[in-house]
């Protein structure tokens, strides 16, 4: 039997490794992907950590849901024209074909699983995937920026469009200039938004954000943080919040400087309690909070387009290669913060 290397979560145990793996088969309408390239989310470090659970009981499951590659072998039953040596990017999920949604072919599914936590991901040397799945990327898009497309970019970008439904020229606040929030300020730019405001505690992530895009960036310590936001948007208040760091402070922070109608975005995951310490303020401004999670297939698809007609440079975005085998490493890097990495890219 063949064997390949695969980055493996133990979930009970909450142990990780690279491991010895057999080489999955492709069953009908599923390929077997080549991986070139695999990017380390946060989301990755919170598994591995315990902090986020697979929605599914799984015992063990590859790491993984930033993946890009060729097709190497076609399953059975395939109704795509697709060819082995095609290029693609991986969606980060996919819909369980089951519940009343799916059923009735309606969006979104209800129980969508995740690659790479709910089912085998893309840490690996092959991968599965279904082929509804599959997202078909350009010869001059480098794999290591196709991969982060799912997830990395494609989970701000519709956090910005949709759930945030940011319009030209409103106000906007980022909170969290990492691996996310980063894509989110040079989308939110994208998007028309005026003033883009980043906060971030780090002075690294401060700077990047400013050379990612941001008008401002501010430290959420800073005594005049609340003034310094009002001078910017010229008294108004944000117009949309994003909390692309999932930190119970930030949330409560990003809530008090909404301006009236102001929207708070939940991006970023956390499993602690959400408050809002000024609920009467709240109230009377007519504020909402949205919860987001994920992006749908024609995101990943509208960001390919996007990156292959050069309006998205996504080169600055890849912080540095590691080998697959020292996936650990990698792990330990972007938990620590070490070079303040945007997204480390493993490769098989």
């Amino acid at each position: 039997m063949d064997t390949m290397l695969a980055g493996r979560l133990h979930v009970d145990s909450g142990t990780f490794g690279v491991e010895e793996v057999p080489v999955p088969v492709p069953g009908p309408g599923e390929v077997l992907i080549e991986v070139k390239a695999a990017g380390v989310c946060l989301s990755d470090v919170h598994l591995i950590d315990g902090t986020l659970k697979p929605f599914l009981p799984v015992g063990e499951v590859t790491l993984g849901h930033e993946v890009a590659g060729v097709i190497h072998t076609l399953g059975p039953g395939l109704l795509g024209d697709w060819a082995p040596g095609a290029r693609v990017a991986l969606q980060a999920g996919q819909s369980c074909g089951q519940c009343a949604n799916c059923r009735r072919r309606r969006t979104p599914c209800l129980s969508g699983r995740t690659r790479g936590v709910d089912y085998d991901g893309g840490w690996a040397r092959y991968a599965l995937a279904r082929e509804d799945t599959l997202a078909p990327i350009p010869d001059h898009l480098p794999f290591d920026q196709a991969a982060i497309i799912p997830d990395a970019v494609s989970t701000p970008y519709a956090a910005v469009v949709v759930t945030g439904d940011v319009r030209p020229a409103q106000a906007v606040g980022v909170w969290g200039a990492g691996g996310l929030g980063a894509h989110g300020i040079r989308l939110a730019r994208l998007a028309g938004a005026a003033p883009v405001i980043a906060v971030d505690p780090l002075p690294g992530a401060r700077e990047r954000a400013l050379a990612f895009g941001a008008d401002l960036a501010l430290d959420p310590a800073e005594p005049g943080f609340a003034e310094a936001v009002l001078r910017a948007t010229a008294g108004g208040g944000l117009d949309v919040a994003f909390d692309f760091a999932g930190v119970p402070a930030v949330r409560e922070q990003a809530a008090t400087v909404l301006g009236r109608g102001g929207v708070l975005v939940l991006a970023g995951l956390t499993p602690h309690p959400l408050t809002v310490t000024e609920g009467t303020r709240f109230s009377w401004n007519r504020n909402q909070i949205r919860g987001h999670y994920g992006s749908a297939p024609e995101h990943v698809e509208q960001l390919i387009r996007l990156a292959s007609a050069g309006r998205l440079d996504l080169a600055p975005s890849i912080s540095d290669h590691i080998p697959l085998a020292d996936a650990a490493e990698a792990v330990e890097r972007l938990e620590k913060k070490v070079g303040d990495p945007i997204r480390l890219i493993l490769v098989p």
